[in-house]
C-alpha cells in the first residue's frame, strides 16, 4: 500500500513562512506528477502547486512568487515552500501524487492523497 505522509503544518504569523513536506513510501515504481492542493472549511479544495517527474512546476495565481513547489526523486518526497503567508492561506493542504506501483509483479498507476496538514496563518 502506497502512502503519503504531509508534515511541516503549523501556526504563523501574516508574511512569515512554513515548508511543507510528503514523503511517499510503499512499492513505487516511479512517480509522476506530485502536487499540493488546500481546502478550507465550507471552501472547494483547489490546486496550490504542482510538479512534474521533470521539474516542470504550476502554481495557482494566488501564490505565485511566494509558494515554491521542490521534489527530490531519490527520497519521493514533495516540498513546499510558502514564504509571504497570508489569512487567506489557512486550509488543510493536502499531498498529492501519480504514483506508479508494483502490485503482484504488474504496474498499477494510482492517484493518491496524504491525510492533510493544518496551516493556519493568524495573528
Amino acid at each position: 500500500q502506497v502512502q503519503l505522509v504531509e508534515s511541516g503544518g503549523g501556526l504563523v504569523q501574516p508574511g512569515g513562512s512554513l515548508r511543507l513536506s510528503c514523503a511517499a513510501s510503499g512499492s513505487i515504481f516511479s512517480i509522476n506528477v506530485m502536487g499540493w492542493y488546500r481546502q478550507a472549511p465550507g471552501k472547494q479544495r483547489e490546486l496550490v502547486a504542482a510538479i512534474t517527474s521533470g521539474g516542470s512546476t504550476n502554481y495557482a495565481d494566488s501564490v505565485k512568487g511566494r509558494f515554491t513547489i521542490s521534489r527530490d526523486n531519490d527520497k519521493n518526497t514533495v516540498y513546499l515552500q510558502m514564504n509571504g503567508l497570508k489569512p487567506e492561506d489557512t486550509a488543510v493542504y493536502y499531498c498529492n501524487a501519480d504514483i506508479n506501483g508494483v502490485v503482484a509483479g504488474s504496474f498499477v498507476s494510482g492517484d493518491y492523497w496524504g491525510q492533510g496538514t493544518q496551516v493556519t496563518v493568524s495573528s
